[in-house]
């Protein structure tokens, strides 16, 4: 087991990639720490993943002292913690237009500053275990879609925080810090988000190729599967990186022109 006796925190993990990182974690032998908003959802994860190698903190990331409660849980019930997933985000739908200030502030609050915050609480921690951090990033940081404005920006500075520590932290205190942003994701939340955007009930089994070169798009436990290796010994010393998990280059990618334009509004 490639995690075995490590102790993870994993924020936003009631739901989607979260859910199948802290799942996948258990499962190479590691014991997790559950974050998120939502009771029902964070007790359904830990009665799947057994109280035994998990423990439950339901609270926003924005509350004081939050930051300092997931870590204080982990050293508590496990005695250690040796890494930390910043996966929580706020996904809003937003654009010039419709973004104002205390919008783009609560993106950046969860998005950013909340990770930042429980990098410095964990740091002490980490630096004993010889741990890392890993941030859950987006492809969309290198540009975005037009309605993901405040979301965008707040994954480029998330990325930025990511070459920041993944230097300073590894080099002074022995604590790796890296980054994947994961594309288009068939998460709970996303197949919901995209039928109240006016899309079919199955809208993920008939996307255009464009979107989706697989024919599918990736889900969560693809994402999971990639995350061990940077929450495992077997990364070495590898701190700073950004690593895109996508199906074709998201710079300067130019689809086929014989592309079929698969409908799939309504």
């Amino acid at each position: 087991m490639r995690l075995k006796d490590k102790v993870i925190l994993v924020t936003g993990s009631t739901t989607g990639i979260g859910k199948s990182i802290a799942k996948r974690c258990v499962k190479e032998g590691a014991n997790v720490v559950i974050h998120g908003l939502e009771p029902d959802l964070g007790n359904e994860v830990l009665q799947e993943i057994g109280a035994k190698h998990a423990a439950l903190h339901i609270e926003d990331l924005k509350g004081e002292g939050c930051v300092h409660r997931l870590v204080d849980l982990a050293l508590s019930r496990f005695g250690r913690l040796d890494a930390l997933v910043n996966n929580a985000a706020r996904v809003i739908s937003s654009n010039i237009e419709t973004t104002d200030l205390t919008l783009f502030r609560e993106v950046l609050e969860v998005n950013v500053l909340a990770p930042f915050a429980l990098i410095k609480a964990a740091r002490p921690y980490l630096s004993q275990a010889n741990g890392c951090v890993l941030n859950i990033g987006s492809v969309n940081a290198y540009s975005g879609e037009p309605n993901l404005l405040a979301y965008s920006v707040s994954k480029g500075a998330l990325m930025t925080l990511t070459r920041n520590l993944g230097d300073v932290l590894h080099r002074e205190y022995g604590v790796r810090v890296n980054q994947i942003n994961p594309g288009w994701v068939l998460t709970e939340r996303e197949i919901i988000r995209k039928r109240e955007h006016g899309l079919n009930e199955d809208w993920y089994r008939r996307l255009p190729v464009v979107f989706a070169p697989a024919g599918r798009i990736l889900l969560p436990e693809e994402i999971a599967a990639a995350a061990v290796y940077w929450l495992a010994d077997e990364s070495g010393p590898i701190s700073g990186q950004v690593v895109d998990l996508e199906q074709h280059p998201f710079i300067g990618r130019n689809p086929p022109k014989d592309e079929s334009n698969i409908s799939t509004k309504k």
